[in-house]
């Protein structure tokens, strides 16, 4: 029997460090197939799989860092799958709730918002590899893209939640998704709530409003996303205000 020496390394990847990359495939699929359900009409299960999609899109990254196995390659597939997921699937999906008697208008709306968002993407993808940091970043520059998915099928969660009102009229809708795709490539700063501290002797009322959060989505979820949405609404107007404030301090530009 033969004993490979003791600096001997393993050339293969532990299967672990595959998982994040799984995770990520999962999402595109979640994603691609909330567009076939919203073509077949089953509107509220394609937006419970873009929410998938954001979960898992959540969890990727983490996953990665958390394992030590960040990869350029598994960058790039996290590019195209939140392209996919929330520069596709959500407006896909919208066309086919909002405009069935509206196609082109949809139809443009639906392409402005795709190329917003890729446009939000690539700057991102640039921008992170110009100037690599390894200190987290307090503001993002624009909507980020699972944000804006989610910000884009608000008239669907009202909908969904008052199900006997009037149908929201579509050229209000194809208005809506071209401002939130302006979001996306505008130069608004927004909270990174991966940098956002809490101090210790409030850390029980964030677990408490997490766990709240989690009942609600379970309980009421077209409820818990509006009131989500509109919190996150909120914060855009927020990080703007303290941005500037920031700004003012510093002496420079808000990043």
């Amino acid at each position: 029997m033969s004993i490979l020496p003791q600096d001997t390394k393993p050339t293969g990847v532990r299967v672990i460090q595959l998982l994040p990359n799984l995770l990520t495939i999962l999402a595109i699929c979640a994603g691609l197939t909330a567009i076939r359900f919203g073509y077949q009409g089953e509107f509220q299960t394609a937006v419970q799989l873009i929410l998938v999609a954001g979960v898992l899109d959540g969890l990727d990254g983490r996953l990665a860092r958390s394992l030590n196995c960040p990869t350029p390659f598994g960058a790039e597939l996290d590019s195209l799958a939140d392209f996919a997921n929330f520069g596709v699937a959500p407006v896909l999906i919208l066309n086919a709730w909002a405009f069935p008697d509206y196609d082109s208008i949809g139809w443009i709306a639906v392409l402005s918002y795709a190329v917003c968002c890729v446009l939000r993407l690539a700057r991102f993808n640039v921008t992170s590899r110009l100037v690599p940091t390894d200190k987290e970043k307090q503001f993002f520059v624009g909507v980020p893209a699972p944000a804006g998915a989610f910000l884009v099928m608000l008239p669907m969660f009202v909908s969904f939640l008052f199900p006997e009102m009037p149908p929201i009229h579509p050229l209000f809708v194809a208005g809506y998704i071209f401002a939130v795709g302006l979001l996306m490539i505008s130069r608004i700063p927004t909270f990174s709530f991966k940098s956002v501290y809490v101090s210790r002797k409030h850390t029980h009322l964030l677990l408490l409003g997490a766990v709240l959060t989690a009942v609600g989505l379970m309980t009421y979820p077209w409820a818990a996303m509006i009131l989500i949405t509109v919190v996150y609404l909120c914060s855009l107007v927020w990080g703007a205000y303290k941005a500037r404030k920031r700004a003012r301090r510093d002496g420079s530009r808000p990043s």
